[in-house]
């Protein structure tokens, strides 16, 4: 396998940081990096509460409370995160009972599949982007232990205030900070987890945190260990493991985290942030192939897997600066470099074979995919400019991403080197009425993009074609408007448009390349993806109380749709029209007992003929299930509480689709307990699917390619042990 470091680009990295941190240029935003957690109150909400604390979301760009954004946004605070953990598979599960409208996580190493509001969303981490548009691996979830999230800040709908990739939104991992007060934050934990305490079903996890502010400096330094062996279905069975794109269970992680800051003065800030994070299968098991047409998902048996064991591997490295009062406003910039590599399973898969190797059919291979990208975001926020009431937000973006996928056991190149460079200048203004019960806003940003690509040739089962290579430019200048009036204390209205802006999955149209004779400029395939989200919305919250209700619409004239074919993915290009309601509702009483209930419906159509008119539904890899979340909480004896709670899948059925493919649904139920207050730590205990639930996965039903070794079952009835010190 190629991987080598890009020793190169790392220097670019670093040149770009020195030459935009000239002392004219020193600034770094307050979202682009973790130093805007300090002085922030976490907390799980859905646009404001106000009788609490302003929630601060850094992943807006102007650090904008939520009751002033104008569409749909979550909060999840870490004591919500430590929660769902516990009855959950990995981080990215984890998210979906917070997040009705996110299809529900698959418990693989893969985030294929997991869409929100039916299109792929942006994942960041501090702001940086860990999504590979260019080539989507599927693995953008799973670059940072959970241990060193603080909160999770997500952003429905389609927009580009982040840049490329979020059609569906952004889902931002903010990482964690020392007090600004100088008290040492330092904590261990452990866990145990037990697939109802099967032979090959125990799971442990370890983690270390310190930090602290030392006068003008502060620190944090951690790490992360998990070891997962099988997981088993409410039958008792093992889970099959994923032959392809990898699986959580038989793994072992480990991931090192770092940030390092300087308060120059007052208003002066530099903060250096890094984070290396491996996630490997241990190839301890084999599948063993299930029967769809009888019913019977795949199962799991000890045995050393063909080829190399899947793994993920993620490197972020981060510079910023921050000036909270230059010229009045605040100028900031942030610096980063992201390396990325992520090996996927292999098989004797059609469009691998090569007779020039092997005899066909018996070429076994496995494909893997390398990332590395840097840039720079540049943002000044200036409030009461001009007059007061008025914020202005102007910067620019600035990208370079290289992609390219190998098959790693012959050395063979699938998709070429893809060079994207993106810049993005872009302006935001909000103005304030009526003593800030109505704000408007608007802004636009223009997208100026080019992809290089070189001239090569496709592996042999394309026919060994060979494809003039091509430099491809693209612009578009996207825009955003929005409103949001607080008529009563607590009680909101909102109504935005916003555009989103991504790539289609160029290495996927680019491999699949079977026709001689034509260059990269030819293939209409790698026109942009633009997104048109339209929303309204409302809130309230007051007394413990806390509704929100919202609509949405999101067109795209020439939208990406992934069909698979011997194996392997291709890009259709159609039309798409996605739309759907969410609701959240929930009541604490001082007391801290509360209740609540959260639901998601959702619509997505396709223009499967090409007359500009959608007529066939989007299958289950690109929508999610219509869900209604319920949950009980509170405190049942002296530094003991409990939470129950419960998610419901509807049954499904896509018009136009195979009726083997509807989806029938199913209720999960999960307990979480924590005790606090005593002088040994912290304990928790998780129950997911408490009653055992036997249940095919979402994907396993409905995705169209599914085949006997990937119908699945889910995860049963799952302990989860768990405790935490703080010095």
């Amino acid at each position: 396998m190629n991987r080598t470091p890009h020793f190169k680009n790392l220097a670019a990295f670093g040149i770009l940081l020195f030459a935009m941190h000239s002392p004219a240029a020193w600034a770094q935003d307050g979202g682009e990096t973790q130093s805007q957690n300090q002085n922030q109150r976490d907390d799980d909400v859905s646009r404001a509460d106000e009788f609490k604390p302003a929630i601060i979301v850094t992943a807006s760009r102007v650090n904008k409370p939520i009751s002033a954004i104008p569409n749909s946004v979550r909060v999840i605070d870490r004591e919500t995160i430590d929660q769902q953990l516990s009855v959950s598979t990995s981080l990215l599960d984890s998210l979906s009972f917070s997040i009705p409208s996110l299809t529900p996580g698959r418990q693989k190493m893969t985030s294929s599949s997991v869409t929100l509001r039916g299109r792929t969303p942006l994942y960041l981490l501090d702001n940086i982007p860990q999504s590979t548009p260019l080539r989507n691996g599927e693995r953008s979830g799973f670059t940072i232990d959970p241990a060193f999230v603080d909160r999770v800040e997500v952003i429905y709908g389609a927009n580009a205030i982040q840049g490329v990739g979020a059609t569906g939104g952004v889902i931002n991992y903010v990482t964690v900070a020392p007090p600004t007060n100088g008290d040492l934050l330092a904590k261990v934990s452990a866990e145990i987890s037990t697939d109802d305490f099967e032979d090959n079903g125990f799971h442990t996890r370890l983690t270390g945190l310190v930090g602290q502010k030392i006068g003008a400096v502060d620190f944090v330094v951690a790490g992360a260990y998990q070891k997962n062996d099988l997981y088993y279905d409410g039958n008792g069975n093992a889970v099959g493991v994923d032959p392809t794109q990898g699986d959580l269970a038989d793994t072992t992680s480990y991931n090192v985290f770092g940030k390092l800051g300087l308060d120059i003065d007052d208003s002066k800030r530099i903060e250096l942030t890094a984070n290396y994070f491996n996630l490997a299968g241990d190839g301890d098991y084999v599948r063993v192939d299930g029967d769809i047409a009888a019913g019977i998902p795949a199962t799991s048996a000890r045995g050393v897997p063909a080829g190399d064991p899947t793994y993920n591997e993620a490197v972020n490295l981060a510079l910023s600066y921050t000036d909270r009062d230059l010229f009045g406003g605040k100028l900031s910039l942030a610096g980063y470099y992201y390396d990325f590599y992520a090996l996927y399973g292999g098989d004797a898969f059609p469009v691998f074979q090569d007779v020039s190797i092997a005899p066909a059919g018996s070429l076994f291979d496995q494909s893997a995919l390398a990332s590395e990208k840097y840039g720079a975001k540049l943002t000044y926020v200036r409030e009461d400019t001009l007059w007061n009431g008025l914020q202005i937000a102007a910067g620019a973006d600035y990208l370079h991403d290289e992609t390219f996928q190998e098959l790693a056991q012959t050395d063979r190149l699938w998709v070429p080197l893809l060079k994207f460079q993106e810049f993005a200048p872009f302006v935001q203004l909000e103005q304030t009425f009526l003593n800030e019960a109505v704000r408007l806003s608007g802004g636009l940003r223009y997208e100026n993009v080019a992809l290089d690509v070189p001239d090569f040739t496709t592996i042999a089962s394309a026919g060994s074609t060979f494809v003039q290579g091509s430099s491809l430019t693209f612009d578009k200048l996207l825009g955003n408007a929005g409103i949001v009036v607080e008529p009563l204390e607590g009680l909101t209205f909102f109504s935005s448009y916003a555009q989103g802006f991504t790539m289609p999955d160029a290495g996927l149209v680019l491999r699949s390349v079977n026709t001689p004779g034509q260059t990269v400029a030819d293939l209409i395939d790698l026109q942009p993806v633009i997104a048109d989200n339209i929303e309204i919305g409302a809130g309230y919250h007051k007394n413990g109380l806390n509704l929100d209700a919202s609509y949405f619409w999101s067109n795209s004239d020439l939208g990406s749709r992934i069909q698979v074919v011997n194996g392997a993915g291709q890009i259709r290009r159609e039309r798409t029209e996605i739309s759907g309601f969410e609701f959240a509702a929930d009541y604490h009483f001082p007391s801290g007992f509360g209740f609540g209930a959260n639901f998601a419906k959702l619509y997505g159509r396709f223009d499967s003929d090409g007359d500009d008119v959608v007529d066939r539904d989007l299958d289950g890899r690109n929508i999610s299930p219509d869900r209604l979340n319920l949950f009980v909480e509170g405190p049942i004896a002296a530094g003991l509480s409990a939470r129950l709670q419960s998610s419901t899948f509807f049954d499904r059925t896509f018009e136009g689709g195979l009726p083997q493919n509807d989806f029938d649904g199913f209720t999960l139920v999960d307990l979480a307990l924590s005790y606090t207050g005593n002088d040994f730590g912290d304990f928790s205990l998780g129950i997911q699917n408490i009653l055992d639930k036997q249940y095919i996965t979402y994907y396993a039903q409905t995705v169209t390619f599914v085949n006997d070794s990937t119908y699945v079952s889910g995860r049963g009835r799952a302990f989860t042990l768990g405790w935490k010190y703080s010095f």
